[in-house]
């Protein structure tokens, strides 16, 4: 059986933790990405990481002859992680059709390029689909709310046509991993989040306005029904996501799978933004300016995830702590700073 691993988005910040974790599993990774949100130079870190340059395709997924090609140039695969897709919850408010372009039609295409093939699917789904939960933890079995943007909306509609997909007969074996906030970077500090412009996420605008390139930090809300009035998020180290990745294709590589699956990923455990700026401050000895602003439309009050059932039928958990994460970031910063990609 192939041992190679189709990572689409591959160049990205979780994408390119997840290749790490691929080869230490002793898997192929093949990346492919379009770099509309990535840095080819990522590439080269991923080299020094691995001591070897990983195969890289630049192809837009939403392009069907390009995926087609692909799906003939490379047909011997034996999994998929999918997580080309745009993701800020803001972005996608002002211009949903760029979000349901991209995100569907990527996702699509790469299904029907492969659809005849006996694929083992990850796909990189959100807690956004939970809404504002009206339980916490949310378990896997809560309802999907109406999406509160047109990013969480691609994610509930993407889940759906897998499901779909897999109800019909198909070949391919689907887990959708629904992440909570992955934040922080590799020990290495040799790739981490690198958004293009101005950050979209809490983390990365923390460490740029410690840095000096952003002259304070917006906290956008203070009046939500949480303790300390700011927005709760569950909040988990990139290593930890990225492991989980490998451990779903695993679990669909035992006979004893079939059909369809879902698994929080997260830590358990809900953080304000306010105790994530202190967290930081407390991990690195560096004060942050920051300022209360108004609540952004879109954003949950508070979210947290019930990781039980990842723990019991993943065999996976959440094992860095809030102060790694903010930490592995900092250091992520100071070598940007010091080696701009």
């Amino acid at each position: 059986m192939s041992n190679k691993i189709l990572v689409t988005g591959g160049l990205g910040f979780i994408g390119s933790h997840t290749v790490v974790e691929l080869v230490n599993a002793g898997y192929e990774p093949i990346i492919v990405d379009d770099l509309s949100n990535s840095n080819i130079k990522i590439l080269d870190q991923l080299t020094t990481i691995l001591g070897f340059k990983p195969v890289f395709h630049q192809i837009d997924l939403c392009d069907e002859a390009a995926v087609i090609n692909m799906a003939t140039a490379i047909p011997d695969l034996s999994g998929i992680i999918h997580f080309a897709a745009f993701k800020a919850v803001g972005e996608s408010v002002k211009l949903p059709l760029k979000y349901y372009r991209n995100n569907f039609y990527s996702l699509i295409n790469l299904l029907n390029a492969y659809y005849s093939k006996p694929l083992n699917f990850v796909f990189s789904s959100s807690c956004t689909v939970y809404g504002q939960p009206d339980q916490l933890p949310v378990t896997e079995d809560a309802p999907v709310k109406p999406a509160q943007s047109p990013y969480g909306n691609t994610k509930q509609i993407a889940e759906e046509i897998l499901t779909d997909m897999v109800a019909s007969g198909t070949n391919y074996k689907v887990i959708s991993l629904r992440y909570f906030n992955p934040v922080g970077a590799h020990e290495s500090a040799l790739i981490g989040e690198l958004p293009i412009g101005v950050p979209q996420n809490l983390v990365p605008f923390i460490t740029q306005t410690a840095s000096g390139k952003r002259e304070k930090l917006t906290v956008f809300g203070d009046k939500y029904n949480t303790p300390d009035g700011s927005a709760v998020r569950d909040y988990i180290h990139v290593v930890d996501l990225a492991k989980a990745h490998v451990i779903a294709l695993k679990l669909m590589e035992k006979d004893s799978f079939s059909g369809y699956d879902v698994f929080n990923l997260g830590t358990g455990n809900g953080s304000s933004v306010l105790e994530v700026i202190h967290a930081f401050e407390s991990a690195t000895g560096v004060k942050l300016p920051y300022q209360i602003g108004p609540a952004r439309e879109g954003d949950v009050e508070q979210v947290w995830g019930d990781v039980t059932k990842s723990a019991n039928v993943l065999g996976w958990r959440a094992e860095l702590s809030l102060d790694t994460m903010m930490a592995s970031a900092w250091e992520w910063e100071k070598y940007l700073n010091q080696n701009p990609l």
